[in-house]
């Protein structure tokens, strides 16, 4: 990948992504009501579409926080509680991979049964399954980097430069950035870029009901009976 191309990709597309996601989240949330019925609520009481919908938050949920304090804590605060980069790539593998294989069942669940509607109303829908198939496309990709990660940062010091990247984006240096991602295998480069797609276009997908969470989806768990399908599907 040429130097202006990873520039612009892994340097200033975050930053663009992350305009994206809070300008157009703002707007949707301060526009027209966000949570729309979809007349699918009943389908819920399908034991699979339930397991679906649980497993895809639970998977995301899990790999949200994983990635946000596996990312972003300083390399000095894992040293200081004693836990070595192997130890933490392996539990990283573990846990990121398991939660991953939940979310992917998740969403093949739902993205089959969104298919399923958009051949009766493919305008309405088309939407929630591009994102959604953004989403299985990056959860192939997680799966795809642990291999590479076991296969070869067994000790865990071959990934810090993601660290060391996401650092540098959130310091707002994306020089430094661009430089230690430049090397990294592709499947990691591919990771990132279609997760930044997800960023980008959350906000005019179904899944801005994220911002909604937890409250409102505890409400709707406790009370099958007013369900409708939310963010995910």
């Amino acid at each position: 990948m040429g130097g202006w191309v990873n520039y612009l990709v892994f340097g200033w597309y975050p930053y663009v992504s992350l305009a994206f996601l809070l300008v157009g989240s703002r707007l949707r949330f301060s526009g027209d009501p966000h949570v729309r019925p979809d007349e699918s609520g009943s389908l819920l009481a399908r034991r699979h579409l339930t397991c679906g919908l649980v497993f895809f938050h639970f998977g995301i949920l899990v790999l949200f926080i994983g990635h946000l304090v596996g990312l972003l804590t300083p390399i000095s605060v894992f040293e200081a509680i004693g836990m070595s980069h192997g130890f933490k790539q392996t539990t990283a593998n573990v846990v990121g991979g398991t939660a991953a294989a939940f979310a992917f069942v998740g969403v093949a669940v739902l993205l089959r049964r969104r298919l399923a509607e958009a051949r009766r109303r493919p305008e309405s829908l088309a939407g929630d399954v591009a994102i959604m198939l953004l989403v299985l496309v990056q959860l192939a990709l997680g799966l795809a980097s642990i291999a590479v990660a076991i296969a070869r940062y067994g000790d865990g010091c071959g990934a810090l430069p993601l660290m060391w990247w996401a650092e540098s984006i959130a310091t707002l240096n994306p020089t430094a950035a661009v430089g230690y991602i430049a090397d990294m295998p592709l499947v990691f480069k591919l990771h990132i870029v279609n997760g930044l797609a997800i960023v980008l276009v959350l906000p005019f997908t179904r899944l801005v009901n994220m911002w909604s969470v937890p409250i409102w989806c505890l409400d709707r768990y406790r009370k099958p009976s007013n369900l409708h399908l939310g963010a995910a599907e």
